[in-house]
């Protein structure tokens, strides 16, 4: 068959989007639920992006230097299924029946965990096109920490292409992450607007008006139209942003949803729908489908997507001649390349993390500060930043350099694409998603940075990430209401729990150095899912502990600091309140009562232990009390219902942290007399 793009036969390329088109169409009819309409206009595009500029090989999906496509717009899930099936993936056509059924690897929106060859899980619109541009980005940066000028390969020459919708462009992460992708200047990065001008409501024109051109023209993107149906069109705009070497571009192309439909064409009534069992029959006849058998795939259509994956293959192997090539002549970059791409950290990371601790206590976001200096030296692929709070958050890297597009007029003279230390601005959404998109890729491993009470703005990606099973690291500071001042719109009080509800999330909240140490640790060599962390702004003592205390004890999520063999009473900590209980427990043995403590920096570690260990260190027989300065509901879990759970049930003030403490009843006093109170209540 041939394989040149421009000169393949019109009745066959009209066989194979047609193809491509009815498989979307019959996986919505037959799940009798779907978005038939967007896969069926977009059928096109995908097209002669995938056969001419994608590259990819079929059976090497995790290829590093694969190009990388991102469907933002998952709703058209049934598009990016066809695509896999007919190029080969491991996906038969078996799985494209079972569409959007219990144990399927074809879920109603992608899934990069369940399906090979979909990058990243996509549906929430806004956060694919904001995870392709950290995966750009991440592209860009391992490019100049590998790329040698005088070498005419470089093996990180990846791009990545987004198709997106009118959707994606409303939801306002898209702005952030698009401003970000303009300001870093990455040229590797390609969206494909599907302009169809239909949403679920009806005519786009209900609620979007604006230029989307000018709108990323001014975001510093090139922006390139195309008919969304000429394939001579869509292919004049990918060849000029392949050309382009100083922006990302946006390619508008103007499709009709539900092309072929006789009569759901450019409706709202094929956008989520089934076309139903007479207007999927009249979709084929319009088309000139001979067969009308559901799933069916012509056969020289199947031949020639064979051929085609030969191709891409052959590519694939001619890259890794070139590849292993450039390694031997060049030694120091193909050392650099393996320390990026490795995922192993070093074995004695726990060791080297604490012995970075300073010797003094101070705020735990003080400590994590000093921690990650030995983290950004052990790990080369560390990289990260904070949305425009990097003092505040502790995450600067030290002599790191910072990550920008040096090309810029106005850039700084050590912008660097080289640079580690990376700015976000005030773009938490966007942060956040971006950073999935960088794990994503491949051969970083970020980290951001922002106060607890805006985790908010990143909660969705931090539920994606812990939904795909994205190891990424999310630094939240300020965590209590003793930061203070600022009052109640800056002081966290339900988002620890907010945090630990989500399925798959580890959660720290560290009290002293040793655990700031040991949760850095953990999300460095342990994670196989995303870790969030809170910091206090607050100094805190260090905690004493006994004896045969082992470190990575911390990672058991719940152990001992007081200990006692028979406790009437135990007193669960976390953070900045772990030392209340240590001195509410001085105070109450010294009245005779058996108190042991118990340090908690992880709900969600400790929730994994196995019941003889949780059992032994909150024995059923002892009142269990719990202690940290936010909401007490979920605790119950933790307390029982004879229990005691000691926090705050309202929003803060602005006060000085201590007089919040006084008054709130966060002192160790405090804590000992309800605790007294409760073991009095229990002796009557």
């Amino acid at each position: 068959m041939p394989l040149d793009p421009v000169d393949l036969d019109d009745d066959l390329r009209r066989s194979i989007v047609t193809t491509i088109r009815l498989l979307a169409a019959d996986m919505v009819e037959r799940a009798n639920s779907g978005h038939p309409g967007a896969p069926m206009g977009q059928a096109d595009l995908a097209l002669v992006l995938w056969h001419e500029y994608l590259r990819f090989d079929p059976d090497a999906p995790d290829w590093a230097a694969r190009d990388r496509f991102v469907l933002s717009c998952g709703h058209a899930s049934a598009l990016i299924y066809s695509l896999l099936h007919l190029w080969g993936y491991d996906l038969p056509l078996a799985e494209l029946k079972r569409f959007r059924q219990w144990g399927s690897v074809t879920p109603g929106h992608p899934e990069a965990h369940e399906t090979p060859g979909v990058e990243t899980t996509t549906g929430p619109l806004g956060q694919g096109v904001a995870n392709s541009v950290g995966m750009a980005l991440a592209a860009k940066m391992l490019d100049a920490r590998t790329g040698v000028d005088s070498d005419d390969f470089r093996p990180m020459s990846q791009r990545v292409f987004a198709l997106c919708s009118d959707g994606d462009l409303m939801e306002g992460i898209s702005a952030e992450a698009a401003s970000l992708a303009g300001h870093w200047g990455l040229d590797n990065l390609v969206w494909l607007y599907d302009d169809n001008k239909i949403t679920i409501d009806g005519d786009v024109g209900l609620a979007f008006s604006e230029d989307v051109a000018q709108r990323f023209a001014a975001l510093g993107w090139r922006v390139e139209r195309a008919e969304g149906h000429d394939h001579h069109s869509i292919r004049g705009a990918l060849k000029a942003a392949e050309a382009e070497t100083r922006r990302p571009t946006l390619i508008i192309c103007r499709t009709r949803i539900g092309w072929g439909s006789p009569n759901k064409v450019d409706t709202a009534g094929v956008h989520g729908s089934p076309l139903g069992a007479d207007e999927l029959a009249a979709t084929k006849a319009n088309l000139g489908w001979a067969d009308r058998t559901p799933f069916h795939v012509p056969g020289e259509v199947r031949d020639w997507f064979t051929a085609s994956k030969q191709r891409k293959k052959r590519e694939h192997a001619n890259w890794e001649s070139a590849f292993h090539g450039w390694r031997l002549r060049n030694p120091k970059a193909a050392d650099a390349y393996d320390a990026l791409w490795s995922t192993e950290a070093p074995a004695d990371l726990v060791e080297r993390l604490i012995d970075a601790l300073p010797e003094k206590p101070a705020a735990t976001r003080k400590l994590s500060a000093a921690v990650l200096q030995a983290a950004y030296a052990a790990v080369p692929a560390l990289v990260g930043g904070s949305a425009d709070l990097t003092g505040s958050n502790g995450v600067a890297l030290k002599a790191a350099g910072l990550l920008g597009d040096p090309r810029r007029d106005d850039a700084p003279a050590d912008f660097a694409y080289t640079g580690r230390q990376l700015h976000f601005g005030i773009r938490e959404h966007a942060m956040a998603s971006l950073t999935n998109g960088m794990v994503l890729h491949g051969g970083v491993r970020p980290f951001s940075g922002t106060f607890l009470v805006f985790s908010d703005y990143c909660r969705p990606a931090v539920r994606l990430a812990a939904l795909s099973g994205v190891p990424n690291i999310f630094v939240f500071t300020h965590d209590s209401v003793f930061l203070g001042e600022d009052g109640p719109t800056h002081q966290p009080v339900e988002h620890m729990w907010a945090l630990r509800l989500i399925p798959g999330l580890v959660d720290f909240r560290p009290a002293d150095g040793v655990e700031v140490a040991l949760a850095w640790a953990y999300a460095l060599s342990e994670a196989d899912g995303p870790v969030a962390m809170a910091l206090t702004r607050q100094g805190v003592p260090a905690i004493e502990r006994p004896k045969g205390f082992e470190p990575r004890d911390v990672w058991r999520g719940g152990y001992a600091v007081v200990e006692h063999a028979d406790p009437e009473v135990v007193l669960v900590g976390t953070g900045s309140e772990l030392h209340l209980c240590v001195e509410a427990a001085a105070a109450l043995t010294r009245q005779g009562r058996r108190v042991r403590v118990v340090s908690m920096p992880s709900v969600a570690l400790f929730e994994r232990q196995d019941a003889a260990y949780r059992d032994r260190l909150l024995p059923r027989g002892a009142r269990v009390v719990t202690v940290e300065a936010g909401v007490t509901g979920p605790w119950a879990a933790i307390a029982g219902r004879d229990g005691l759970r000691i926090g705050i049930d309202r929003f803060g003030a602005s006060a000085p942290a201590g007089v919040i403490a006084e008054r709130l009843g966060f002192t160790g006093a405090a804590v000992a007399a309800r605790v007294t109170a409760l073991l009095g209540q229990a002796g009557r």
